[in-house]
């Protein structure tokens, strides 16, 4: 278990600032996680990685020379926000361009894209490669709905090297895409981990038993045995990566990069016993070992487990793999130091003005910072219940997400209240701070559902109920956009739409806000109870959805649970207006 914090929704941030600190001679501090203290040459590309943390020495300990330029560090298991993206890329950026490399999570993907989208729109061009080395999450002909594990290690060196030898932006994703292309990875877990302050691991596996191809974050495996001897796992784990080799590759001859990557609590002592038999095992198939590497690259907290990945090399991924790498967790060979960068303000950290607005829409803001407080409210108090219900077939992290980014919204529109700001301003930086802080799926759509309500309510007058319906609306219609969601995909969005649909017809019909609001929670609800018997085709529980059905889908109950919370607020504000003291 992990034994050693302080608050726990400040582990994140206290842990990459003690890192920074034990590694200032590799890495500094930026807005959403580090780059490179030293001097990068102008113009080369900038490789930025990134991801949730709790997998160190994923991803700042790989930030350095000859290796990655930056990473976004998001917080525990989820991954990095938008913003924290955006302001690691700009930091980054060379002149060169910015790739983008990390794991294949639905939260990754939303946020990284975005970020890319952003960064376009700022005049830097942008390339990604999502990491798909798992082979165990889906099958070879949708390997591009894999998710990645410790085959990230093998993207980022190939992308980095690349970079390091003057490539341009589509000559590294292309070198990038060729690695993962060649990567695959497989792995087995004999216990579950623990999150800071979690009274139990997200998951457990019984004793004596084995966990067979789950993910890094706790996602379900394929399959549960009893444990093997170490020479038994061995076999395991080659005969499952050789059952499925990269097109053009033959087995005899073939030259490989093994990686046996501890997830936390596995010693290396036991990884070297298991490694003896893999050696043995390649050398057999006419393998040719290539530079092999055990220890811990692609951790999970304390979840005692192990992957195996073999990266299948051709000449020219050969010579990239070759290059000096100097970074706080990775080395290899030896690198002429670089000068230590000058390091000026930190733009991502400006603080924006807050517009006029009138009496009205400042009153307005005040039911919005109400209701803020009713979703803290209703979020702390099934912060446990959410937890349980995603770590069925998730990774258990809905609850954590939902509090940090419920917290972070209601402190950020209470600030922009208290300086005067209207209800759309006031929303707007709760949108802003509830995707930064959560990371990760929800807090990206739930800031996307704030924003889009915001932009309709305005910061002049007194919002009408069709505004608040069409703000509603251009939220669900952007969180389907953005997340690839439909109705029947067991997301939130089975919440989101008959929510939706119903205040619209609520509102049209003529009912007041409070009404039409309260009709709608009930759609809401009953819409989400209803995903219990659904199979999910998004999002990390899609690889096992069997595991979810009977249970309702985690996002979906939390938006019922908010939006009949918010009924109250506005039956409240109602009876204000018509009964004023």
């Amino acid at each position: 278990m992990t034994r050693l914090w302080n608050e726990p929704a400040d582990f994140a941030d206290e842990m990459i600032d003690g890192f920074v600190a034990a590694n200032a001679r590799s890495v500094r501090r930026v807005t959403g996680g580090v780059v490179r203290a030293t001097v990068s040459p102008r113009g080369q590309v900038a490789v930025v990685v990134g991801g949730g943390s709790g997998h160190y020495p994923a991803f700042g300990g790989l930030v350095g020379q000859g290796l990655a330029h930056g990473a976004a560090m998001g917080n525990l298991f989820a991954s990095p926000s938008t913003q924290q993206i955006h302001a690691v890329a700009k930091a980054a950026d060379n002149g060169g361009g910015v790739f983008f490399s990390y794991g294949n999570y639905a939260g990754d993907v939303l946020n990284f894209d975005a970020a890319q989208e952003r960064l376009r729109a700022d005049g830097i061009a942008c390339e990604t490669v999502a990491v798909t080395d798992d082979v165990s999450s889906a099958p070879p002909a949708e390997r591009h709905k894999r998710r990645g594990i410790a085959g990230d290690l093998t993207v980022f060196r190939i992308a980095a090297a690349a970079a390091e030898a003057g490539a341009d932006l589509a000559e590294v994703a292309r070198l990038a895409g060729h690695a993962n292309d060649r990567t695959r990875s497989f792995g087995v877990a004999f216990t579950g981990c623990t999150l800071p302050g979690a009274e139990k691991p997200l998951f457990s596996v019984p004793e004596g038993r084995m966990a067979v191809g789950l993910g890094i974050h706790g996602e379900p495996g394929i399959d549960e045995t009893g444990i093997p001897t170490a020479d038994g796992l061995a076999e395991m784990l080659v005969e499952k990566l050789l059952d499925e080799v990269p097109d053009g590759v033959t087995i005899n001859g073939a030259r490989v990069v093994p990686i046996l990557n501890g997830l936390g609590s596995l010693k290396y002592e036991e990884m070297f016993v298991v490694y003896r038999r893999i050696a043995q095992l390649l050398d057999a198939a006419g393998i040719t070992a290539v530079d092999p590497h055990v220890g811990e690259y692609c951790t999970s907290f304390d979840m005692a487990g192990t992957s195996l990945t073999l990266f299948w090399l051709d000449d020219e991924l050969e010579r990239l793999w070759d290059t000096p790498v100097d970074a706080p967790a990775y080395r290899r060979g030896s690198v002429t130091a670089a000068a230590r960068a000058e390091v000026g303000p930190d733009a991502a950290t400006a603080a924006a003005e807050i517009p006029d607005a009138d009496a009205d829409s400042r009153a307005a803001a005040a039911v919005v910072v109400r209701a803020l407080e009713t979703i803290v409210a209703t979020v702390d108090a099934n912060v446990e219940e959410l937890g349980r219900i995603d770590a069925i077939a998730g990774d258990g992290d809905h609850g954590i997400g939902m509090q940090r980014g419920s917290h972070a919204a209601l402190t950020a529109g209470a600030a922009a209240h208290d300086s005067g700001a209207g209800a759309r301003t006031t929303l707007e930086r709760a949108a802003d701070g509830w995707s930064d802080k959560a990371g990760g799926t929800s807090g990206a759509l739930w800031g996307v559902i704030l924003a889009s309500l915001a932009a309709e309510l305005g910061d002049i007058g007194r919002p009408s109920a069709s505004a608040v319906a069409a703000g509603v609306a251009a939220g669900s219609a952007g969180v389907m956009a953005y997340g690839k969601a439909d109705v029947g995909d067991k997301t939130m969005v089975d919440a989101l739409v008959p929510f939706t649909d119903a205040l619209t017809a609520a509102v049209d019909s003529g009912a007041s806000l409070a009404e039409g609001w309260r009709r709608a929670a009930e759609s809401a609800t009953t819409a989400a109870a209803g995903t219990a018997e659904l199979l999910p085709r998004m999002g990390r529980a899609r690889s096992h959805g069997q595991n979810s059905v009977g249970t309702v889908d985690p996002g979906a109950h939390s938006l019922a649970l908010i939006v009949t919370a918010i009924a109250d607020v506005l039956d409240a504000g109602r009876a204000n207006q018509e009964n004023p003291s």
